[in-house]
């Protein structure tokens, strides 16, 4: 399971609809599953159907994280027109079995946000627990 602050989710949401209709993505930072920072960053691929991060700006949200005492816990990206799962292609780059991945699908409204866990080349669904930033 993976905690996420309303605040938090709220960005990423409206990360996504900001980028449509290619996909966004970025980086959530925290400590024990709980999600407390994003870091936005740009799909360098520009496309609808996949994303690629900018090699420099994974470093600065790397940096950032760990001199605010964090660690990047998750990778997340929309998906403009499809469902909120993992595509074959997110499936083979997930290249760390330990950090969560969060899907933004903006294809219905409310937007439907979904967490995987990605090992051996299978997604797991996963909780996401919504909290107020207070708790």
């Amino acid at each position: 399971m993976i905690k996420i602050t309303k605040e938090i989710l709220e960005q990423i949401i409206r990360h996504g609809r900001e980028e449509a209709p290619i996909e966004a993505c970025g980086y959530l930072a925290g400590t024990n599953g709980e999600a407390v920072q994003s870091y936005r960053l740009r799909n360098i691929d520009r496309s609808p159907e996949h994303f690629s991060f900018d090699p420099a700006e994974q470093f600065e949200a790397l940096k950032k994280a760990r001199a605010e005492n964090l660690r990047l816990i998750a990778v997340y990206h929309s998906h403009p027109a499809s469902p909120a799962r993992p595509s074959e292609e997110d499936i083979k780059l997930a290249y760390d079995p330990d950090i969560h991945y969060i899907i933004v699908s903006l294809l219905n409204e409310p937007p439907d946000v979904k967490s995987f866990i990605i090992r051996n080349g299978k997604a797991e669904k996963e909780d996401v627990e919504v909290r107020d930033a207070e708790n």
